[in-house]
């Protein structure tokens, strides 16, 4: 796999963030009824990831350049739990080549607890892609459920990194 570099992005990249997210819910808007607003933007509220101990950004590069993101936060659906990959994203350039599953790892790695991680029910995709890697990364110990709540409408898998 080509030099990836995954770090906590400081609040210097909240920008390109901002930019790589909208690339990112317009990829999801083959699955997702979401549309832009007066100025042709998605919008998401990073700001809670710069403010909150509770919540982590991530910025990933390849060789130097940016290749994706991912926030994590404490907003999860099941009370036990403390852990929420609330959004997750490589560039379509960089997929296929080891980018999300090392990036992902590294940041289980980098934040030990009780995770969950959704997906879009339409999204199946991104279904195979995190059942493959989670069961891969938990050696099988994790639970997959389909839940339909105010919380999460969809799949959604749940593990425990810190008994790895």
């Amino acid at each position: 796999m080509t030099e990836l570099e995954v770090r906590r992005a400081p609040p210097s990249e909240a920008l390109v963030i901002g930019n790589l997210m909208e690339l990112y819910r317009h990829d999801l808007s083959e699955f997702w009824d979401n549309d832009v607003d007066a100025q042709g933007r998605y919008g998401y509220d990073l700001d809670p990831y710069w403010r909150h101990d509770s919540h982590a950004a991530f910025s990933f590069l390849v060789q130097g350049r940016y290749a994706g993101f991912a926030l994590v936060n404490n907003d999860v659906c099941l009370p036990d739990n403390n852990r929420w990959m609330a959004q997750f994203f490589v560039m379509r350039k960089y997929r296929r080549r080891g980018v999300a599953s090392t990036a992902a790892k590294i940041i289980f790695d980098s934040l030990p607890g009780l995770w969950e991680v959704g997906q879009l029910p339409a999204n199946i995709p991104a279904q195979r892609f995190w059942r493959k890697l989670i069961a891969e990364y938990t050696q099988g110990a994790f639970t997959d459920t389909l839940m339909s709540s105010d919380a999460w409408d969809g799949p959604l898998q749940c593990f425990d990194n810190r008994v790895r």
